[in-house]
């Protein structure tokens, strides 16, 4: 561009004085389209970008070994990217490592489970551009599998307890916005998590008054500040006062404290290592059982968790707890757990008087029988049922149980009576008006179940609604987790 505008000027100068004039009307348009292209191309405003440089691919890569330190072949590992949720899967090699590779930068789960050992390892980690990750995992020590009785996997034995001398691998930085968590399953299920996260809360609370807030000396000074610190807002400071409480004195209090506030602010995998620790050196704690399931529940574990909180229920079949938080879980099932039925049987069994251990133990039931060709089968969960509203007239969920099952026996009437119960009861339920809208069909009423259909569709925004709220004012950790050395590399 340039030489053409020198090339111009010289001609000019190299023409008469007579003939410059007309051969201005010539020149003058090109001259003034090329001075100003190369004014453009000199300008830093409007000069030429460089074309972008291809990107980087980042990679991780690591390995996966048993606790006594064998690599495990064969495992199943998935790399989840939490920006959208999208999932790459692979296997162990006979080395037991594993490779992905020409990943963008980002933030992801790394998620390690076998059949036949106990428990899956999920880790987060952060991707820049062009970074090579070694992370180095450990599956437990193989367990028998779960036989066809339905047995549940035993505890952590005592030999395979890991001393708080171990540093946690995880630090909390600082808080995050709610949006950013990787949640898992469907929206039910994040529901039911996040309930759990604060009944697992709420045994803590309760503990901590039936004990007078007690405790060894300093240890119980950082957990009482701890306390103060969330009720103050600031749960950046109490999580890490809770932490150096368990540091002076890895009691069952100090943990259980730790670890649930980790739930109640979505830090799901590192809740799941506190659990785990405190179960472990608290083998006969049921509440610390129960957090452990909850924790699995977060992190999309539900069998897993469901194991958990069975073996909290033999601990101590009087403590309702567990039992609750299985039944919990059993309603956005989509199939039985495989010790579901037989704990919450022994449920109803042993607290009879209780509204939900007889609505829990009808829900595991309905899962397993197809309750339209056993007669004998749909007398005995009508009666739970029943039993179940007696005792408590105001639990809406146990009216819309009875309306579908009266609906599968084709008692199109008496659904629709005790599914308005259940909106008498409960005018929000949303379960409740879609069940009917579903009988008003089949009954041919259109416009009714148009309009339950449509009140439905209003409860559904509304409980969405509120709990964006709640999840928005319930901050969320930033949680870092910490890279494990790279192995030696042979000389």
């Amino acid at each position: 561009m340039r030489e053409n505008l020198t090339c111009l000027l010289h001609a000019w100068r190299t023409l008469s004085p007579a003939t410059r004039p007309i051969a201005m009307c010539n020149f003058a348009p090109r001259f003034l389209l090329l001075a100003s292209l190369a004014f453009a191309a000199s300008s830093p405003i409007f000069a030429q970008t460089e074309p972008p440089q291809p990107t980087s691919a980042a990679t991780v890569e690591g390995i996966v070994r048993d606790a006594g330190g064998k690599p495990v072949a064969g495992a199943s590992v998935a790399l989840l990217e939490q920006r959208d949720a999208t999932s790459v899967q692979s296997k162990t090699n006979v080395d037991g490592t594993f490779a992905f590779l020409a990943l963008r930068a980002g933030t992801f789960t790394v998620k390690v489970e076998k059949t036949g050992l106990r428990g899956t390892v999920m880790r987060s980690l952060e991707l820049s551009e062009g970074e090579k990750k070694h992370i180095d995992l450990v599956l437990d020590a193989q367990v028998p599998a779960e036989g066809a009785t339905g047995q549940p996997i035993p505890p952590v034995s005592s030999s395979d307890k890991m001393g708080f001398s171990d540093q946690p691998n995880f630090t909390v930085a600082g808080m995050t916005d709610w949006s950013n968590l990787g949640l898992h399953g469907s929206d039910s299920t994040s529901r039911t998590s996040e309930a759990l996260a604060k009944e697992t809360l709420a045994l803590k609370s309760a503990s901590a008054e039936s004990a007078g807030n007690g405790g060894a000396g300093t240890a119980a000074a950082y957990r009482l500040s701890g306390d103060r610190d969330e009720r103050l807002g600031d749960p950046v400071a109490a999580v890490h006062e809770y932490e150096q409480a368990a540091r002076l004195d890895p009691s069952e209090e100090n943990y259980f404290a730790w670890g649930s506030e980790l739930l109640l602010h979505r830090a799901a995998q590192p809740a799941s290592e506190v659990f785990a620790k405190g179960s472990a050196l608290h083998s006969k704690s049921a509440r610390m059982l129960a957090g452990l399931g909850a924790a699995l529940y977060a992190n999309g574990l539900y069998d897993e968790a469901a194991r958990r909180l069975c073996e909290a229920s033999d601990l101590n079949p009087a403590d309702s707890a567990p039992y609750l938080f299985l039944g919990k879980m059993e309603e956005t099932a989509t199939a039985p757990f495989p010790c579901g039925e037989e704990k919450l049987a022994r449920f109803a069994r042993e607290q009879p008087a209780n509204a939900l251990a007889n609505y829990y133990y009808e829900l595991s039931l309905t899962k397993r029988e197809r309750v339209s060709d056993n007669p004998a089968e749909f007398h005995h969960l009508e009666k739970l049922l029943e039993k179940a509203v007696s005792i408590d007239p105001a639990l809406g969920e146990a009216y819309v149980q009875l309306g579908i099952l009266y609906s599968t026996q084709g008692d199109l009437a008496l659904a629709t009576q005790v599914l308005k119960k259940a909106i008498e009861v409960n005018p929000d339920l949303g379960a409740a008006h879609y069940r009917l809208s579903l009988v008003y069909e089949r009954m041919d009423e259109e416009a009714k179940a148009r309009q339950e259909i449509g009140i439905y569709k209003q409860c559904e925004k509304a409980e969405t609604d509120r709990l964006e709220r709640q999840r928005r004012e319930l901050r969320q950790f930033l949680v870092i987790l910490k890279d494990q050395p790279s192995p030696a590399q042979p000389k």
